[in-house]
């Protein structure tokens, strides 16, 4: 698994932590830093998996 993809789910997490926090507080300000974080972690968690499947591709690959 891709640091990239690990960290995604790590920010996921923390954004949706977040969010529920200001949610529930009413801070806005809290709700959507944490709105942001998750999209973050998301086009993290989704690049490292661009990257996991590109090594796998090149370690099957049976030309080489």
């Amino acid at each position: 698994m891709d640091k990239d993809r690990i960290k995604g789910m790590g920010d996921q997490a923390k954004g949706a932590a977040k969010e529920a926090a200001g949610k529930v507080t009413g801070d806005q300000k809290l709700e959507t830093e944490g709105k942001l974080d998750k999209a973050k972690g998301k086009i993290e968690n989704a690049i490292g998996g661009a990257k996991d499947a590109a090594r796998d591709a090149v370690k099957n690959n049976p030309d080489d």
